[in-house]
């Protein structure tokens, strides 16, 4: 490795639905964080690693800050407030086409709070005229003072080049934490439960509200190269299941046709994905259970 090389860890934050997942997957190339057009999709801090010759940034995606009305939202806040504290660089993701308004507002009372360097990134400018994103950029310039401002396109990667290039800037001389080849931290069991939650959000739309988990049983190769995967997918209500099984179990084996296409795609192998439904009533207030799907709260 040359001397000149630079790394660092950058966190993306912003409200629900502000483009964050996009944008990592548009990045990194690959789909490593889940999208919704519900917000509040992601859970976890989900690091995916973008490596050059001569850098090798560390994205951290957390969950889109909100006003907590569970433990699981509870926990999703805190994870993504901590993250703050954790990163040379944090890039604050604002979609353009919403007002401004008290979720803003909250989370730069936080950023007042770190002494990190900020970059405001203005997502989804393909949807708007430029007079209307240089009003907002100055809206959001009178409320805090951003390190950069870069406005962007997550979903077309217009200018995504041009925040990479800026965040280099900020990086100093470090390590390359991660080897050259690897996408993300997070084992291929997250992930494919991550797939496999996307893909109920994406086919249920408003008829299931955030209150699934999915829960992989087993993950081991078989016969002639096979992947073997067993899953449960939890719910809260025994109607939400009905829902996600469907009639004659057209509607699960929907969701797995989905899941498995993209399952392949990350594996580079064929997949027999099993899919079964399982109602824990109330799972986002019981720790014990939150725990058991990866939110525990001990870890911040």
């Amino acid at each position: 490795m040359n001397d000149t090389f630079k790394s660092g860890f950058v966190a993306l934050i912003g409200r629900p639905n502000a483009g964050k997942s996009t944008l990592l997957n548009q990045i990194i190339g690959e789909k490593i964080a889940i999208m919704s057009d519900k917000p509040q999709t992601t859970r976890n801090k989900i690091q995916g690693v973008y490596t050059t010759t001569d850098t090798q940034i560390v994205f951290i995606d957390t969950p889109g800050i909100h006003k907590p009305k569970h433990r699981l939202g509870d926990f999703m806040v805190r994870t993504a407030v901590q993250a703050f504290r954790e990163v040379d660089l944090i890039l604050f993701l604002v979609d353009i086409t919403e007002k401004y308004g008290p979720g803003e507002e909250y989370i730069l009372n936080k950023l007042t709070e770190t002494s990190t360097p900020v970059f405001l990134v203005m997502n989804k400018i393909d949807q708007v005229h430029p007079d209307q994103l240089l009003e907002r950029i100055d809206e959001y310039r009178r409320r805090f003072e951003f390190a950069e401002v870069v406005p962007v396109s997550a979903l077309q990667g217009n200018n995504v080049e041009t925040l990479l290039g800026q965040i280099g800037i900020y990086l100093e001389k470090g390590p390359q934490y991660y080897p050259a080849d690897q996408i993300t931290d997070h084992p291929e069991r997250f992930i494919v439960s991550e797939l496999i939650r996307e893909k109920v959000l994406e086919l249920t739309k408003d008829e299931v509200p955030h209150s699934i988990a999915v829960s992989i049983e087993q993950m081991k190769e078989r016969e002639a190269g096979k992947v073997y995967i067993s899953a449960v997918i939890i719910v809260e209500r025994s109607s939400q299941k009905g829902i996600i099984i469907g009639k004659q179990g057209k509607m699960l084996k929907e969701i797995g046709r989905r899941a498995r296409i993209d399952i392949e795609g990350l594996l580079g192998s064929g997949v027999f994905l099993e899919l079964f439904v399982k109602v824990q009533k109330d799972w986002r207030n019981n720790q014990h259970q939150l725990n058991e799907h990866g939110y525990n709260k001990d870890e911040y």
